[in-house]
Parts: structure tokens; C-alpha cells; sequence
């Protein structure tokens, strides 16, 4: 298409605006006080992205250490401070808050068609708390650091002497409320300001996803911020809440925590199965198959996570008949990510697959999560459990689930969204070249630790035996293999910053909202109401030479006002 008809089409704005987000104000403060939930998401962004720095080097400092059996260039208290760190950044820092705070703050206005979150002052406030915990995680490391892995299991958190334990607690403590109240912040937005046509089954994929999370981050974060209490409280007052020689119960402390931690699993997992949902759509041009299965599968998995904690205890001396139960339960929720998956694989199938960076990354989510989904069923398995439980074949799965699907359905939502949030594009051909290197260098890194857990390999250890070293080697090899994919994304990005091509309001031919406004947004993201229509109808949807971008073309959609009732013809 070369020319356009000003009446039939709805011409979108491709070029920034004086008064975008970016340059609505400027200064320190501006940024430092805004109310604006776009620029409150990029605040956020940073911050993760460079919390995943932080934690990306401990991950590399571990794996270098276990390149040889003994010790290559750190004491085995120093490693166990290392992996703490690791887990602690990685998951109470980065995972969790990626998409929810980050991503979600910036897209899911947007997507309602709304100026703003219900509680743009409660959404400042959230973030100020997510940092005031990360101030007082770094400042454990000030007072001799904390070695009692990520779950601050008893009795190593009351009997460490090491002086960072309460102040990273507190810290976790001070991160959950800031998780509660973006996630209460979100239910209520959801609620309250989806436009006029909006029913709940003409929202976007994302938008369950993030609702669902956030019925999650309300309900169990608590549990975890009462737990987190009563180790501070026996660890300062020598109470004995878990101390069995007091008569507490260290067992009591493992059900509390994991009654939280498995919930924040599908914290972390369920909003990237959103991204992975509006760009499999997207960038492969066809309608979304199975719509509301997908969008009740956000909800089902949100009701499951919070009945099957116990399969984290299958050895901890509860009963066979609770083991029994549990198992069970935990079959179960795979069955509505099998239904996603499925969903997305009947999506593909006759799509007009477009092979952007976004899509590669979902379809490595694809791969890894499916690996990670089958080799849960091991861990679900009362008698292989048994035999896996605390080996690196645990570590490989959970790596599979948390960074190889949670972590890289972020990235390609990032990707997806990079030219809505910036206004620029990124070289393609780079961002795919690290996609792939990080899709080789992640396999590598992971995929040999289900061997060596198999072999009895047990996690968490400083020294292994001679015949595990091959196996450490390759995993070693594959970590500096995805940090390399990494620092390629990272560059690929900053170019884009510099040096990128300005991007049309709608580069990949979107139909949700946030497609609808320029890039980047405005201060306001609308300069008046979007029309609501089906978000995942791509027929009406035509590439503009003119433009470098797609455009609506009203005539051939029924679901929007005024159109001629014509039927959907082939996708473009």
C-alpha cells in the first residue's frame, strides 16, 4: 500500500511528540517525583537490569569456582556467600519484580486505554520501597555479608555468625510490601479504568496475566512478610519460634516460607506466559487460539499455586498420606500450562511467522519452558524425588522455569515493547544474533546440570569429585556463553538509543492499545479515547510503506464501531 485514505483508515501518529513522556519535563526531580506510571516503569527497568547485573556476576564468580574440584580461587565460605547472593538478587531483585513493576507498569495502562494506574502516588511509593530494600540488601554485604542460601532456611539463619542475615531479612521484609501494594494497585486499575467496550474477554492476554499475578502478590506476601518477622524475632530475641532445643520446629519455618515461594513462582512465571501470549499473536499474524482457555488457564494457575507448597518437602518427614496429596496437586498444575503451550502451538500453525527478535525469544521460551514444565514431573514424582531432591537436577529445572522461561519471556517482552517505550528501533539482525547465542549458551549452562544431578551430584556444594568436572567445565563454558549473549543485547540496545531509527507507532502490527499512540507515548498516552476493538484480529491489519509502519484498516474489521461488516479476508 502506497497511498492512504484518510477515511478508511486509521492513520496512526509515527513520530514522537514534542510532549512525550521522555521530554514532558526534565531534571532529576522530575523523574524523582513523577507520577507518570511510563516513567516510573523505565525507573523500575533500570534497576532490575542492573540488580541482574549484579546478581549475573556472582553467577559467574560461582561458576568459575567450580571449574575445578577444591578450591580455584575462593574459600568455601565465600562461595557460600556468593550463591546466596546470586539467589537472593536474582529472585527477590530481578524475577520478580521484572515484569510486574517494570514492564507492567509502562505497558498495562496503556493497554486499558488509561492516563494512568488507579494510585499513581501508591505506584511512586511502591518503587521508593523496592529500593529502600535494595539498600538494606547491599547493606548486609557491609556488615559481613550472609551465607544462609536464598531461603534463609533454619537453623542456618539463627546460628550463622554472620552479621547481614537481619538486614537482608529486613530488606526481603521491604520488598514485599512494595510487591502487595503494586499488585493491589494493579487489580483495582484492571477494575476501575478499562474503557468503554472493554469486557473482561476483550482484554489482552497481558492483562490477565498481570491480574492474575497481582491476585497472587496480594494474598501470599504477607505469609512471607510474617515468616521473615519471626526469624528476625528469634534470631535478635532468642526466642524459640523454629529452634527445636526451645521447642520450636525448623520444619514450621519450611511450610511458611514455601507456602510464599511457590506462589512467587507463578509471580515470576505467569507474566512472562502473558508477553509469550501478545507475541507469538503478534509477530505471527493470526488470532490467538483458544482465547478464554488461555485467559482462565492465568486464573487456574493463580488458584493452584497456592495448594502445592508441600512438594518442595516431599523429604521432610511429613506424612506419606499429605506426600500422596501433594503429588498429586502438583500434576495438576500442569495442566493449564499445557494448555497454554498448546494454545501457542496452534497459534503458530499456518500464522504468517515473522522471525523479529521478539519472536525468537518466544519461541526459545517455547523450547525451555517445556523442558522445564516435563522435568517438573520428575520433581512431582514421590519416588524419583526422592532421589533428585538437593541435587543440580533441581537446580536445572528450576533455571529452566525461572530464567529460561520467566527471565527470557522478559527479555523478548522488552524487545516487543523497546520501540513503544523509546521511540527507536534496534538492529535486528544483532538482537537476534544474541538471542541465539544466549539460547546455546543457556543449554549448555543447564542442560548438563539435569546429568550431573542424575548422577547424584548434590547441589550447593564447594567441592565435588573428579568424575563431575566435565560436566562443570561445560556448564562453566555455557555461563560465560550467555554472558556474552548478554553484553551483545545490552549494546544492541544502547546503539538503538543513539544511533536507532525512529519507530512508527505500530512496528509489528499490533492491535491492542498500546499500539494505538506514538512512539513514545505521550505524557498522557491519549490524546482521546481509543477505540476498542479485538485486540488479536490481524486481517484488519496492513503494512504502510509510507509510514515504515502498519496501519488499521477499518473495513475490514466487524468488531470495531462503524465498520462496513466486512469479512476478514487473509492475514497480511
Amino acid at each position: 500500500m502506497t497511498t492512504l485514505d484518510a477515511p478508511r483508515h486509521d492513520i496512526l501518529d509515527t513520530t514522537a511528540s514534542s510532549d512525550n513522556y521522555l521530554t514532558h519535563s526534565r531534571g532529576f526531580l522530575s523523574w524523582a517525583l513523577t507520577l507518570d506510571h511510563k516513567r516510573i516503569g523505565v525507573m523500575y527497568l533500570i534497576a532490575v537490569l542492573g540488580s541482574f547485573l549484579v546478581g549475573g556476576i556472582f553467577a559467574l564468580l560461582l561458576r568459575t569456582e567450580l571449574l575445578t574440584p577444591g578450591r580455584t580461587f575462593v574459600d568455601a565460605d565465600t562461595y557460600n556467600q556468593f550463591f546466596t547472593l546470586h539467589g537472593a538478587i536474582m529472585v527477590f531483585l530481578v524475577i520478580i519484580p521484572s515484569i510486574p513493576a517494570a514492564l507492567g507498569n509502562f505497558v498495562l495502562p496503556i493497554m486499558l486505554g488509561a492516563k494512568d494506574v488507579a494510585f499513581p502516588r501508591l505506584n511512586l511509593f511502591s518503587f521508593y520501597l523496592w529500593v529502600g530494600g535494595a539498600l538494606f540488601t547491599l547493606y548486609s554485604l557491609a556488615v559481613g555479608g550472609f551465607d544462609t542460601g536464598w531461603t534463609f532456611y533454619t537453623p542456618y539463619s539463627t546460628t550463622t555468625t554472620t552479621g547481614g542475615v537481619v538486614p537482608v531479612l529486613i530488606g526481603v521484609f521491604i520488598l514485599g510490601f512494595s510487591s502487595i501494594f503494586t499488585g493491589l494497585n494493579f487489580i483495582v486499575t484492571v477494575h476501575k479504568l478499562r474503557p468503554p467496550g472493554m469486557i473482561w474477554f476483550k482484554m489482552p492476554l497481558f492483562l490477565w496475566a498481570i491480574y492474575s499475578t497481582a491476585i497472587i502478590q496480594v494474598l501470599a506476601t504477607p505469609v512471607l512478610a510474617i515468616t521473615l518477622c519471626l526469624l528476625i524475632v528469634e534470631r535478635t530475641l532468642n526466642i524459640g519460634i523454629f529452634n527445636p532445643s526451645m521447642g520450636g520446629d525448623p520444619v514450621l519455618y519450611q511450610h511458611f516460607f514455601w507456602f510464599y515461594s511457590h506462589p512467587a513462582v507463578y509471580i515470576m512465571i505467569v507474566p512472562a506466559m502473558g508477553i509469550i501470549s501478545e507475541i507469538i499473536a503478534v509477530h505471527s499474524h493470526r488470532h490467538i487460539f483458544g482465547y478464554r482457555f488461555i485467559a482462565f488457564s492465568s486464573i487456574a494457575i493463580a488458584m493452584f499455586s497456592f495448594i502445592v507448597w508441600g512438594h518442595h518437602m516431599f523429604i521432610s518427614g511429613q506424612s506419606g498420606l499429605m506426600n500422596t496429596i501433594f503429588s498429586l496437586i502438583s500434576f495438576s498444575v500442569a495442566i493449564p500450562s499445557a494448555v497454554k503451550t498448546f494454545n501457542w502451538t496452534m497459534t503458530l500453525y499456518k500464522g504468517t511467522i515473522s522471525l523479529t527478535a521478539p519472536m525468537m525469544y518466544g519461541l526459545s521460551f517455547l523450547f525451555l519452558f517445556t523442558i522445564g514444565g516435563l522435568t517438573g514431573l520428575h520433581c512431582a514424582t514421590l519416588n524419583t524425588d526422592v532421589h533428585l531432591h538437593d541435587t543440580y537436577f533441581v537446580v536445572a529445572h528450576f533455571h529452566y522455569v525461572m530464567m529460561g522461561s520467566a527471565l527470557i519471556g522478559m527479555i523478548g517482552g522488552l524487545h516487543h515493547w523497546w520501540p513503544k517505550m523509546t521511540g527507536r528501533m534496534y538492529h535486528e539482525g544483532t538482537a537476534i544474533t544474541a538471542c541465539i547465542i544466549i539460547f546455546i549458551g543457556f543449554n549448555l549452562t543447564f542442560f548438563t546440570q539435569f546429568m550431573l544431578g542424575s548422577q547424584g551430584m548434590p547441589r550447593r556444594y564447594y567441592d565435588y569429585q573428579p568424575e563431575f568436572q566435565i560436566y562443570h567445565v561445560i556448564s562453566t563454558i555455557g555461563a560465560y556463553t550467555m554472558a556474552v549473549g548478554f553484553v551483545i543485547t545490552a549494546v544492541c540496545f544502547a546503539q538503538s538509543l543513539m544511533s536507532g531509527r525512529r519507530a512508527p507507532a505500530n512496528p509489528w502490527g499490533g492491535r491492542s492499545l498500546e499500539w494505538q499512540c506514538a512512539s513514545p507515548p505521550p505524557h498522557d498516552n491519549f490524546a482521546t479515547t481509543p477505540t476498542v476493538g479485538d485486540c488479536y484480529n490481524f486481517t484488519a491489519v496492513i503494512w504502510d510503506e509510507k509510514q515504515q509502519g502498519y496501519i488499521v484498516d477499518r473495513t475490514l474489521d466487524p468488531d470495531m464501531p462503524h465498520s462496513t461488516g466486512a469479512k476478514p479476508g487473509g492475514h497480511s
